[in-house]
């Protein structure tokens, strides 16, 4: 039986990965859950799965609980919140920064997405074929490419990209993963992101990872291996498959997802990225490369500047043109959980003087 830890637990991905954990409940157990401001679903998810441990996001959701009646009701101290019988009591999180840190003290539990280094499978599950022998002889791998499925915007230049509103951003053709993720995957930034991950995860050289657009969204990740060959991970898109490998992992939880049809033709294209339209890979291989807290300030600059965009303030291509004049800006501090802080809020406030100005 694997303890399970969900951080974002009312999002697309928490909702899933407790779709898979109720599906197998010899398997896995959920002991904690964190939740941005969505009280009422956190609530209504502890309820649910019986869990007594949950945590709040950001500090707005304290008013949030505070206005629920009855569901939660607050104590004499203002960081601590108590749930009437027979709800669980939450403990709002002092800040949206440090949910990791609340849920890593609820004991020992697997959160979502977080593995040792060695055998976490990440997006690029083709390393795991061959037996294995891909992670004990990391000289084999000359190329991972992780696969953009193209976006809306697949296939359009850089000056086409300069009217882009809102609902085009969200209007990805595959997935639906809420506002600021779906935003990234139009402007490409989760891809960024997903490239320093797999820079972590697998010690493989920037250089060396690439970006090819698939629009079907079938294939996932391929590994180019030193002898010429290339192996492909394959499925329908359904993130229940990558949520259960991390949940289980070495193993497999069977039933997760549904195989492909191979009675029927298939048709799979795969494009070169136009680095001039979508920018945003090529600066996160120049953030990851650069290292200590530079990838922070990526993410939290990328974060207000697509809340800027949404609000009609600034225009779509403007929102990776930000990020890179916050990271221009940056001068890194030491890399520790104080020093990431402190440059992830640098960043916002530097972002937000560039988006005022």
């Amino acid at each position: 039986m694997r303890r399970v830890v969900i951080l974002g637990s009312t999002g697309s991905i928490g909702t899933q990965a407790i779709d898979v954990i109720r599906a197998n409940p010899d398997r896995f157990e959920v002991v904690g859950l964190a939740a941005g401001t969505d009280a009422e679903g956190l609530a209504a998810q502890a309820r649910q799965l019986g869990v007594t441990r949950t945590a709040l996001g950001i500090e707005d959701a304290v008013a949030l609980v505070r206005d629920t009646p009855p569901t939660w009701c607050s104590t004499a101290s203002p960081d601590r919140w108590a749930w009437p019988r027979p709800w669980p009591r939450s403990r709002p999180v002092p800040s949206w920064r440090l949910p990791t840190r609340r849920a890593s003290s609820w004991g020992e539990a697997r959160h979502i997405g977080r593995a040792p280094r060695a055998d976490r499978p990440g997006r690029f599950r083709a390393l795991r074929t061959r037996a294995g022998a891909a992670r004990r002889r990391p000289e084999e791998v000359r190329r991972p490419r992780a696969h953009r499925v193209g976006g809306p915007f697949w296939g359009r230049d850089r000056a086409s990209l300069e009217a882009v509103t809102p609902a085009e951003a969200l209007a990805h053709p595959t997935w639906d993963m809420g506002l600021v993720v779906t935003t990234n995957s139009s402007t490409l930034v989760n891809k960024g992101l997903e490239i320093i991950e797999a820079h972590l995860l697998f010690g493989v050289p920037y250089d060396r990872i690439e970006v090819t657009v698939h629009p079907q969204s079938v294939v996932h990740s391929m590994v180019e291996f030193t002898d010429g060959s290339t192996i492909a991970q394959a499925s329908p898109p359904d993130m229940r498959l990558p949520i259960s490998l991390g949940l289980a992992w070495p193993d497999r939880v069977p039933g997760v997802g549904v195989p492909l049809d191979w009675t029927t033709a298939h048709a799979w294209t795969f494009e070169p990225l136009d680095d001039d339209a979508f920018p945003a890979v090529r600066l996160a291989k120049r953030v990851g490369e650069a290292g200590a807290t530079y990838p922070a300030v990526y993410n939290a600059a990328n974060e207000q500047a697509v809340a800027a965009f949404h609000a009609g303030r600034i225009a779509w291509r403007s929102i990776v043109d930000t990020i890179e004049r916050v990271v221009d800006a940056h001068e890194p501090g030491e890399l520790s959980l104080a020093g990431v802080l402190d440059a992830e809020l640098w960043a916002r406030a530097s972002a937000d003087a560039i988006l005022m100005a």
